[in-house]
């Protein structure tokens, strides 16, 4: 019996997808473009609807999805996908890393492409071949829900992140059984929202696009990113899932993509029951295959919309044949006729949650926590060192310290590790969250390893919220749950009490305040950014004591903080530091590691001000409200370390460039303190005049650079000339002649930059 050509892996790839393609019926065909639920069951989907793809599958239903694909007629294997965002969200004691914003203040390509690399091995080992991730939309308004997804708000370096982790995802290519499919979404546009309300209609034009949020996702398509999902929003009123120009001008045309397109959650049925733009199901799904989607996510009635769309000539057999050709392609390149990749036990056990991921964990842990203010409190006692077993070591003979660790995030390890991740909401197979000994709490963290003779005590408080029904109802039209709405909780006078207490006997109190998983993620963004229920009152009682006051803010996102925290001896963010996250906050505050991240956002000084980022395009009448300023709290690119470098002697290497020359440039740090620093040197480009409306300044390249105490060095600086670029009026990226700035500092702030100018002759 000779074997059909589509399973004959010596082939050509398009020889085998042809084959295949013209044995199947139109319902197979349909049945390729969709991605469904797998919660419920796979049964139906598979047998019922020929579905190409499941998403949120059980390990019990991956395994009975990949057993009843075995016995179809075609056996066309699934793909199996998973929002496995920061770690395999899902996957009971898998490793859980920070959340992106968190990654992101690292500003470490290769750590974030280790973190990438790990979370692929532990996801390929339970049979699932595609992650919703990297995230790379730009976050300016904080009150959005998903800011916590974000790389933040600048597109160099999200771009430079965004690749790192696609990287990361996709080891060595399609065939690299340890290596999953990346997704670069949401395409494009998403977050710049209205009121910072999830989903709504972004106010953008083409050319705003072009000048910011299309970068980073043009430059992971020419890297070779696997697929693109399309956001759920619509601009100029019409939704990316049926944008032609953006779609098929842009994404296809210009950059020649031809990877995959994946729908957002039911982005087609929304058409329909959200933004009415189309009558019915038959409508959407001709409209979305004409669009040139290729799987739409959990839309089940395309089904039987895009059968009814071809029956009436609404589009064309032709049409649904392109897509699931480019779905066909994928699979055969990744090899799943042969291997379906299903799940290892034996890998399992030797990759989820191993040493080596720990160890990779508790690294960007450390490297992700930016320490914001200092009054010399920290590190607490002067600073210790590490002994053997990893805890600290105070001097001999110096006294016994007590800590007093308090606030309601100081030992919740679901706020830890924050959205997509067990008890987050999004799998009913976990719904207590990972086990609880995985995850050290600040809590945890100092009671681990604060030095022999020392004490730790701990009290709650405060609440942050309790949660009541929706008074719309239980359910979305379109069937979806509603998030419960969040009530803040009041000030507990009995609970405050017990952290005075606890304060008043302490050498140190250290404050534990943010945000919780039910104010973060989709759909659930905020009006206020101000800390919710009863951590206020708290904080202000704590600074009442007198006792020396270090403020550590878990939160998903940059939070608006109160004078008693702005006035505490320090403030620490901690943006959802994952596992590792409590053990690497105590590690810092008792000086074991030198705290070296940098905002990748910044920090209102009100909510107010949103949006918020640094790199605002000129003009406006005056630099602040009338009521209130317009400053930030804290900018892009701050943060501190425990000892102070200077910098100096900045000097541009030629001042008259052509475009295909190189800014080379040298500016002089010296480390005048007592502690080593890992120094990220920031350089900006300012460009003096325009022909159109452009940013003051733009992050254009960094650097680490590590200096022992009281080392002076001389570190070389490059930046293309071609990086200088603005988007002209006609909405071209363009590089125009004229006066430059260069500004080097370690942060955007332009009182910490130093400035030498350029001209780039035309």
């Amino acid at each position: 019996m000779s074997t059909a050509a589509y399973l004959d892996p010596s082939l050509p790839v398009a020889e085998r997808v042809e084959d295949l393609l013209a044995r199947m019926t139109l319902p197979e065909k349909v049945g390729q473009m969709l991605q469904l639920d797998a919660r419920d069951g796979v049964g139906p989907l598979i047998e019922d609807k020929h579905v190409g793809s499941i998403l949120h599958a059980s390990p019990e239903n991956v395994r009975e999805a990949h057993a009843l694909t075995e016995a179809t007629r075609l056996r066309i294997p699934l793909l199996v996908a998973e929002d496995a965002i920061h770690g395999h969200s899902f996957w009971v004691g898998a490793t859980i890393f920070p959340t992106q914003l968190g990654m992101a203040a690292t500003w470490d390509p290769e750590l974030v492409e280790r973190v990438a690399r790990a979370t692929a091995v532990e996801v390929a080992a339970t049979g699932i071949h595609w992650t919703f991730s990297p995230v790379l939309c730009i976050a300016r308004d904080l009150r959005w829900g998903r800011v916590d997804e974000t790389f933040g708000e600048d597109p160099f370096l999200i771009g430079e992140l965004a690749s790192a982790m696609v990287r990361g995802y996709q080891g060595g290519g399609d065939t690299d059984p340890t290596g999953v499919l990346a997704t670069a979404k949401h395409f494009a546009g998403y977050s710049e929202t209205q009121g910072g309300r999830d989903a709504s209609e972004a106010d953008i034009s083409r050319r705003k696009l072009r000048s910011w949020f299309l970068p980073p996702f043009e430059r992971v398509a020419r890297e070779g990113v696997a697929t693109f999902m399309l956001g759920y929003q619509s601009m100029d009123g019409v939704p990316v899932t049926v944008n032609g120009w953006l779609l098929d001008e842009v994404l296809r045309g210009e950059w020649g993509y031809t990877g995959t397109l994946v729908t957002d959650w039911d982005n087609v049925g929304r058409m329909v029951w959200e933004q009415k733009i189309q009558p019915d199901h038959v409508h959407a799904a001709a409209a979305a295959i004409r669009a040139g989607n290729d799987m739409v996510m959990t839309t089940p009635q395309f089904y039987e919309g895009a059968l009814e769309a071809v029956a009436q000539g609404l589009v064309a057999e032709s049409a649904v044949d392109d897509a699931v050709r480019r779905i066909l392609t994928l699979k055969v390149r990744l090899g799943l006729f042969e291997d379906p990749r299903r799940p290892d036990v034996a890998r399992q056990q030797a990759v989820i949650a191993s040493g080596e991921h720990t160890a990779v964990n508790l690294e960007i842990a450390r490297r992700s926590l930016v320490l914001l203010s200092n009054d010399g409190t920290l590190p607490l006692a002067g600073g210790l060192t590490a002994g053997d077993d990893g805890r600290a070591v105070a001097p001999a003979g110096s006294p016994g310290r007590t800590v007093a660790v308090v606030g309601p995030n100081a030992d919740d390890d679901h706020t830890q590790l924050g959205d997509w991740a067990g008890a987050s909401g999004q799998a009913d197979w976990l719904p207590t969250g990972h086990p609880r000994e995985m995850t050290a709490t600040v809590l945890d963290g100092f009671r681990e390893h604060v030095p022999g003779g020392w004490t730790v005590t701990h009290a709650r408080g405060a609440d942050i919220l309790t949660l009541e029904p929706d008074p719309e109802g239980a359910f979305f039209p379109d069937g979806q749950p509603r998030p419960q709405v969040v009530v803040p909780a009041s000030p507990d006078d009995a609970l405050i009490a017990e952290a005075v207490d606890a304060a008043r006997e302490a050498d140190y109190v250290v404050a534990v305040v943010g945000d919780r998983i039910e104010l973060v993620g989709e759909g659930r963004s905020t009006a206020t950014l101000e800390l919710v229920g009863g951590q206020v009152a708290l904080l202000d009682a704590l600074a009442a004591t007198g006792t020396p006051l270090v403020v550590v803010v878990v939160a998903s996102k940059p939070l608006v903080l109160p004078p008693s925290a702005r006035d505490a001896a320090a403030i620490v963010w901690a943006a959802n530091p994952g596992m590792r996250g409590g053990q690497a906050v105590a590690e810092l505050l008792l000086g074991l590691v030198e705290p070296e991240g940098r905002l990748p956002v910044s920090f209102a000084e009100h909510a107010g001000q949103q949006p918020t980022y640094y790199n605002q395009v000129r003009g406006q009448h005056g630099d602040r409200y009338a009521d209130l300023t317009q400053r930030t709290a804290f900018a892009f690119g701050e943060g501190l370390s425990y000892t102070t470098v200077e910098y100096a002697d900045l000097r541009v290497q030629d001042a008259v460039v052509g475009l295909d020359d190189v800014v080379r440039a040298q500016v002089t740090l010296r480390n005048v303190g007592a502690r080593a620093v890992r120094e990220t040197v920031q350089v900006y480009v300012s460009d003096a005049v325009t022909t159109v409306t452009w940013a003051d300044k733009e992050l254009k390249a960094y650097r680490k650079v590590e200096l022992a105490p009281g080392e002076t060095a001389v570190i070389d600086l490059e930046v293309p000339v071609a990086d200088c670029t603005l988007v002209d009026a006609a909405g071209h990226r363009v590089v125009e002649a004229g006066d430059f700035e260069l500004l080097v500092g370690p942060s955007s702030r332009d009182e910490a930059l130093l400035r030498a100018g350029f001209t780039v002759k035309g």
